[in-house]
């Protein structure tokens, strides 16, 4: 989630575009190889920072991620990318007062980027904000409508609230974008089995006729 880098020199913006490439291909190591020799070159360069953070949650180095993002926020407290990750991190250990706050700052700074909001309505749904957290994701959704991810979370998030065919064609929708998704794939189960056996308890059964 590059921020504007036009602010740059040309040699710099040719590195960070190099670095961005790396990244992309899935060749993190060289990506925070040269993140790194441009740091040495210009320490105070808040987008390498950036790249080097999000290089590093890639291969779930988190407290490597954090200190380049709290480095970035020294230098730039509008570095939307580094509260981003932050709240990312914050998400994934499941400390959801944090990611919220975190992710909210980056909303303020870059409003209506799907991948924030749909990290916030998902933070905040967890923290307890359950209506408020579905919809921020409902707007990540209209702003990104072909979002597995987007698709699965809201799916859970319906899951969780009984909204059992809702659940189910969201996630249905995301295993059409992304069929080889494990975490989708599984979601789909359960909100399946849930949906037959909350059906089974709470339907009436038949009447039977008694055969004379």
């Amino acid at each position: 989630m590059p921020q504007d880098d036009s602010k740059y020199p040309d040699h710099v913006l040719s590195a960070l575009e190099q670095i961005e490439a790396l990244k992309l291909k899935g060749d993190h190591t060289q990506s925070i190889a040269e993140a790194l020799k441009l740091l040495c070159a210009d320490p105070d360069c808040v987008a390498a920072l950036e790249e080097l953070a999000d290089n590093y949650v890639s291969l779930d180095e988190f407290k490597k991620a954090e200190r380049a993002c709290t480095r970035a926020l020294t230098l730039n407290q509008k570095s939307y990318t580094a509260y981003y990750i932050l709240g990312f991190i914050a998400s994934q250990a499941q400390q959801w007062g944090e990611a919220v706050e975190q992710l909210k700052k980056s909303n303020e700074l870059h409003p209506n980027n799907a991948e924030i909001l749909r990290c916030l309505g998902w933070a905040l749904f967890n923290h307890g904000k359950r209506t408020q957290g579905v919809v921020i994701l409902e707007r990540a959704l209209n702003l990104d409508p072909g979002s597995s991810l987007t698709l699965c979370d809201l799916g859970i998030c319906y899951l969780q609230v009984k909204n059992f065919e809702k659940s189910i064609e969201l996630l249905k929708k995301a295993m059409e974008i992304d069929p080889e998704n494990k975490r989708i794939q599984e979601c789909y189960r359960a909100a399946k089995g849930f949906s037959d056996r909350y059906l089974s308890i709470h339907t009436p059964n038949k009447i039977r006729r008694r055969v004379i």
